[in-house]
C-alpha cells in the first residue's frame, strides 16, 4: 500500500510538472482575442530570459576562484592578480528567426539557437590576511580576501542588442581559508566562497516588426568551492568541486507589429517581472605552467542540476541541462 502510494505521489507531481511548463506565464496577456495578439510574444521573451540565465550565470561564477591556485598564498605581503576569460559552451537563441503567433500564446517545440561560446573577461586578485597555524610540513587556517571584476561590453548584431546601463563593470567578492599550505610535500587544500554579480543589462531582441525585450536584467552568483591543488615545478595541477547559486530577476516587455492577413492592430505587453533561482553542482580541473612569478593556466569545468520550466522548447540542449565550460589567463603572484 506504501509503495502504491508512493508511485501515485512521485506520478502527480510529475504531472503537475508537466502542466506547469505546458501552461502560458498568467502575467501574459489572455482573455480575449485583442489581448491575446501579444501573448505568445511575451511567453517566448520569459523563455528567453529563462534559457539564457543560467548560461550567464556559468560564466560568471567560473571555477576555481583564483586559476591554479588550491591553497592560501601564505598571509600578510603574498597577493595574487590575475585575468582570464570564461567561456561557456552555451546555446545561443536565434531571435531573428522565431516566428511570433497573434492568436494566444503557441508551443514552439524547437526554437532555433546556434552553438556558440559565451565569454566573459574577469580580473582576480587575492590578498593574504593571515598565515595559519603553523604545522610540522604546512600551516593550517590561513586566510586569504577575495575579489574579482567582470566586464560586459555593448553590442548590436544579428537583431540582438545589449545595453549597459549602469556601467559594464561589476565587483565580486569572498574569501578562502586554507585547509594546508602547499610546500614541496604537502598539496594545498581550501575551501572558498565568492559573491560575484552581472552588470544590469537590457535585451532586445527584432525579427521584422516584432521586438522582445530583457529589461533591468539582474544576475547573482554565490559559490562555493573544495580546491586542491600541487606545483610541479615546470607544471601544475588543480582541481575542486563546488554548488553555484544563480538569482536572476528581470522585466518583460514585447511588441507585436500590425498584420494584415489576418488583420490585426499592433500590441504591446508588458512589464512583466520574474525571477529564477537556480543550485548547480560544479566541478573543474586546471593546469598551469610555471614561470617564475608569472603562471599561464587553462581550466575545464562543467555544471549540472536544477530544474527549469519552460512553455517552449529548444533545439538542441535545453535550459537545465549540464554545460561545459573553460577559462584561461595569466596571473602573477607573490
Amino acid at each position: 500500500m506504501k509503495a502504491r502510494l508512493l508511485v501515485l505521489v512521485a506520478a502527480a507531481t510529475m504531472s503537475s510538472a508537466s502542466l506547469r511548463a505546458q501552461s502560458p506565464d498568467p502575467q501574459c496577456p489572455s482573455g480575449t482575442a485583442t489581448q491575446r495578439v501579444s501573448q505568445d510574444a511575451c511567453q517566448k521573451a520569459i523563455d528567453l530570459f529563462r534559457y539564457l540565465a543560467p548560461q550567464l550565470g556559468t560564466s560568471i561564477a567560473g571555477g576555481n576562484p583564483t586559476l591554479g591556485q588550491g591553497g592560501n598564498l601564505g598571509g600578510l605581503g603574498h597577493f595574487s592578480v590575475g585575468l582570464r576569460v570564461n567561456a561557456v559552451q552555451g546555446s545561443l537563441p536565434q531571435v531573428q528567426n522565431i516566428q511570433v503567433s497573434t492568436s494566444g500564446a503557441q508551443n514552439t517545440p524547437a526554437i532555433d539557437t546556434k552553438s556558440q561560446y559565451l565569454p566573459m573577461p574577469a580580473a582576480d586578485l587575492a590578498i593574504g590576511i593571515f598565515k595559519g597555524i603553523p604545522l610540522a610540513l604546512t600551516n593550517v587556517g590561513g586566510i586569504d580576501v577575495l575579489v574579482s571584476a567582470s566586464y560586459i561590453p555593448e553590442f548590436n548584431n544579428s537583431g540582438v542588442s545589449v545595453k549597459v546601463p549602469n556601467g559594464s563593470l561589476k565587483l565580486g567578492y569572498g574569501a578562502r581559508v586554507g585547509i594546508l599550505q602547499e610546500s614541496l610535500l604537502v598539496p594545498g587544500i581550501s575551501v572558498s566562497y565568492l559573491v560575484r554579480d552581472l552588470p544590469t543589462l537590457n535585451i532586445a531582441g527584432a525579427n521584422g516588426g516584432d521586438s522582445l525585450y530583457v529589461n533591468n536584467l539582474s544576475l547573482k552568483t554565490k559559490a562555493w568551492r573544495v580546491t586542491a591543488s600541487k606545483s610541479l615545478i615546470l607544471f601544475g595541477l588543480a582541481a575542486g568541486f563546488g554548488q553555484d547559486k544563480y538569482d536572476a530577476s528581470t522585466d518583460i516587455a514585447a511588441h507585436v507589429a500590425a498584420r494584415t492577413v489576418p488583420p490585426t492592430a499592433a500590441a504591446n505587453a508588458g512589464p512583466v517581472s520574474i525571477s529564477q533561482n537556480l543550485t548547480r553542482t560544479n566541478i573543474f580541473g586546471d593546469l598551469s605552467i610555471n614561470l617564475l612569478l608569472f603562471k599561464i593556466n587553462a581550466e575545464i569545468g562543467q555544471v549540472s542540476g536544477g530544474t527549469i520550466h519552460t512553455y517552449n522548447t529548444f533545439s538542441g540542449k535545453q535550459a537545465a541541462d549540464s554545460r561545459l565550460y573553460g577559462s584561461v589567463g595569466a596571473r602573477f603572484g607573490f
